[in-house]
């Protein structure tokens, strides 16, 4: 059965919640030359403070980028290399170029998949990727981070979270984390985040905010 938090948040839609004089724009993407991008500098154009900034919505979503900001930040973050062939595995891999998306990554354990994944990122090796090396048995976790909170219990994924939302000011974003052998939680990357998937508990937490519920 639907309910009105299933039909508020509808594909696509963008939200607007206004707070100290700063527009916060919720939407499900920022990519470049979208219309959640182009909301966010007409607003900077009129000269109206907003959160996030069109500078660091792309600059979350490009791996390399974010993990340089984040590490300068505090933040844990996944030893990362920028490659054109060369892997260790086993090893998480993004795409970088102007097509690629955080959303997409590949976990490939040895070079026969390896392979198959770099020619996929890099458009038949004509762009570079970046890969981070992982432990054997390492734990692959994904966390929707609503205006800096999540909802699942643990400290330190919460305290990632506060820190990337204080640094990129993203109100919806999904944290990619990689938890290898006997090591604290550590950002891989930052995606989008689709309302289709968010959690029962998730959709509560951005209604109230959407809604002037829940203080910023």
């Amino acid at each position: 059965m639907s309910t009105k938090r299933d039909t508020l948040f509808q594909k696509d839609h963008i939200f607007e919640v206004k707070r100290d004089g700063v527009t916060h724009v919720i939407s499900e993407t920022y990519d470049y030359k979208t219309e959640p991008y182009y909301a966010i500098l007409s607003l900077e154009m009129k000269g109206i403070a907003v959160a996030p900034g069109s500078t660091p919505v792309l600059d979350a979503y490009v791996v390399p980028i974010c993990l340089e900001k984040a590490g300068l930040a505090g933040i844990p973050v996944c030893e990362w290399i920028i490659s054109h062939s060369y892997v260790q595995y086993p090893a998480i891999i993004y795409g970088i170029n102007y097509f690629a998306t955080s959303e997409e990554f590949a976990i490939v354990e040895d070079p026969s998949e390896g392979k198959k994944a770099i020619k996929h990122v890099t458009n038949n090796g004509k762009y570079p990727f970046c890969y981070q090396k992982l432990d054997k048995g390492a734990s692959i976790i994904k966390t929707v981070a609503i205006f800096g909170k999540i909802c699942a219990g643990d400290p330190a994924l919460a305290d990632i979270a506060e820190k990337i939302y204080t640094l990129f000011r993203i109100p919806l974003v999904t944290m990619v984390v990689v938890i290898n052998n006997g090591t604290a939680p550590c950002l891989s990357s930052l995606a989008p985040t689709r309302y289709s998937r968010l959690t029962h508990e998730e959709k509560a937490l951005l209604h109230a905010y959407v809604t002037n519920q829940e203080f910023l």
